[in-house]
Parts: structure tokens; C-alpha cells; sequence
């Protein structure tokens, strides 16, 4: 069997992680991390997205902090 995997990017670290199964979701990737969308802005590619949207096999998914202050 292929192993199907995409790179992640949060904070200051890169792990390559396999794709559990074909219809993957990046709020399948907040659950699994055990971290809130509310916190985070997902980008894909280097593209800001969903958290709807499916990760492919060697997509590069980062998460991005999102601070807030006044």
C-alpha cells in the first residue's frame, strides 16, 4: 500500500504525517491535534482555505497563530 502523506507547519515545527484515509479534512487535522479553528487560520499550498478542505497527498498545511491583542 502507498503511503499518502502531507507536510505540517506549526509554530516553529515541520512534520510530515501520513493521511489516515482518502477524505481527510484539515478539521479532521484540528481534531486529531486536539486544537481549535478559533485559533488558528489553516493555509494549504501556501493559500488560505477551509477547514472543509481536503488535504492531498504532499500538500504543505500550515497553521497560523492568531494573536490577538489591543
Amino acid at each position: 500500500m502507498i503511503k499518502i502523506s502531507f507536510t505540517l507547519k506549526i509554530k516553529d515545527k515541520i512534520e510530515d504525517m501520513e493521511l489516515p484515509h482518502d477524505d481527510f479534512t484539515i478539521e479532521d487535522l484540528f481534531n486529531q491535534l486536539e486544537l481549535s479553528s478559533q485559533l488558528y487560520v489553516p493555509k494549504q499550498n501556501g493559500e488560505i482555505v477551509i477547514k472543509e478542505n481536503k488535504i492531498n497527498d504532499g500538500d504543505e498545511i500550515q497553521l497560523v497563530q492568531i494573536i490577538y491583542g489591543g
